[in-house]
């Protein structure tokens, strides 16, 4: 006991609970920063997903009722088929001297039903089709008849290109993309620009457009120009040249955005993000960012090997040689998208974002079959390559690298 008559035990015990007191205030206010700091995260996290999926234009476009049936295959996805074209329309401005209002660019991007696989198809600007009755812009109806293919975009907007692509592929459409042009330039400064090859001094004095031999970055306006550019390389048809350019800038803007100097870096994947969504315009059923999110997600599942462009078969067409047809070849193409199979042989001069220039491709993007793993106890000697095979394989390569330069690529 104490001098005041309490037993000392009694006081002892009093000072313990003033320590927990003390702590259960301390926790209690690091707890209400952390939940105040959570809410502030969500909030943000909220707010920038509404603000880029209200970024994105939706639309809802009449695409008729004769449309081509949903092919089943087997896989634990269904196969996707989306139509991405590219525009000028909300700019209003000429870019590189191309007429606004004209889908310049038009690609076909197929991801397998076991996301596996995925390609992109190209369709000349030039290509003479026969193209469906359309709604019209102004609300008219446009007459089936041969005509140029964007001159579908041009008088009937996505609709139009949509139902025209159906008809001469028999490729149900799922989805539909137009990336206005304008912004593709955010898109690229984003990511802080692409690297690219060019072979030769291009100096277009139609589109105003220079570019240095080289292999440089492009930023903004240069990476446009650079996609855009259709004179001024020499070339006898500068459409296929330039689709050529805008595979190879693609796939190489693919590499860089899912690389981890973009995915690493928080503030240059939203900027990237907010330039993306600001330059879309989607149906309805694509415009949630979910859906978005999950096509990037299924790319970067399937992995840069096995990412190919291509452009579908042409030739010129007889009674204009500055316009183009669909080759027999073609026929092909379209049932390997329809019925979601490799690209096969048709993914021989593929471009392949994981791909160095000459590689051979995996059997995920062309349907050739893959070699064993190195060092396998299964593996089998490679044969032994005659002289015939060297000078078939040596004439390959002369003509791959004589295709690049003329397209204006680095072989």
């Amino acid at each position: 006991m104490n001098s005041g008559g309490t037993p000392v035990s009694d006081v002892e015990t009093v000072r313990p609970e003033k320590g927990r007191s003390r702590r259960r205030r301390i926790l209690t206010r690091v707890a209400i920063g952390f939940l105040v700091l959570a809410l502030v995260v969500v909030g943000f996290l909220v707010f920038t997903y509404n603000k880029l999926e209200n970024n994105i234009n939706a639309i809802a476009p009449d695409l008729g009722d004769n449309r081509p049936a949903q092919v089943e295959v087997e896989g634990p996805e269904e196969p996707l088929n989306v139509l991405v074209m590219g525009s000028d329309d909300r700019s209003g401005t000429d870019i590189g001297g191309e007429t606004p209002g004209l889908s310049d660019t038009t690609m076909l991007l197929h991801l397998s039903a076991d996301r596996r696989r995925a390609y992109g198809v190209s369709l000349p600007r030039d290509l003479m089709v026969q193209r469906p009755a359309c709604p019209g812009k102004n609300g008219k109806t446009i007459p089936a008849g041969l005509t140029q293919f964007n001159e579908a975009y041009a008088d009937g907007g996505p609709a139009c290109t949509v139902r025209t692509v159906e008809a001469i592929t028999k490729v149900r459409i799922d989805h539909f993309v137009v990336i206005n042009f304008a912004g593709f330039k955010d898109m690229v400064n984003a990511v802080d620009g692409v690297k690219v090859c060019v072979p030769n001094e291009v100096n277009d004095t139609i589109g105003n457009i220079y570019l240095p031999a080289g292999t440089y970055k492009v930023n903004g306006n240069q990476a446009l120009d650079y996609v855009r550019v259709r004179h001024g390389l020499g070339l006898e048809n500068g459409d296929i040249g330039r689709m050529k350019r805008q595979q190879a800038f693609i796939a190489a803007m693919v590499a860089k955005v899912v690389s981890r100097g973009t995915l690493a870096n928080p503030l240059r994947l939203y900027r990237f993000l907010d330039a993306a969504t600001s330059s879309l315009t989607t149906d309805r059923g694509f415009a949630k960012l979910r859906e978005l999110v999950s096509l990037g997600t299924s790319l970067q599942d399937i992995g840069l090997d096995n990412i190919a462009f291509v452009t579908v078969p042409n030739e010129e067409y007889q009674p204009d040689p500055n316009r183009l047809q669909l080759a027999p070849e073609a026929t092909g193409l379209w049932r390997k998208i329809r019925f979601d199979k490799a690209l096969g042989s048709y993914g021989a001069d593929a471009l392949v974002p994981g791909r160095k220039p000459g590689e051979l491709p995996t059997d995920g993007a062309s349907g050739s079959p893959s070699a064993s793993p190195s060092g396998s106890a299964s593996a089998s000697p490679s044969p032994t390559t005659t002289p015939d095979q060297a000078a078939a394989r040596a004439a390959a390569e002369a003509a791959r690298k004589q295709a690049a330069e003329d397209a204006g690529l680095c072989a």
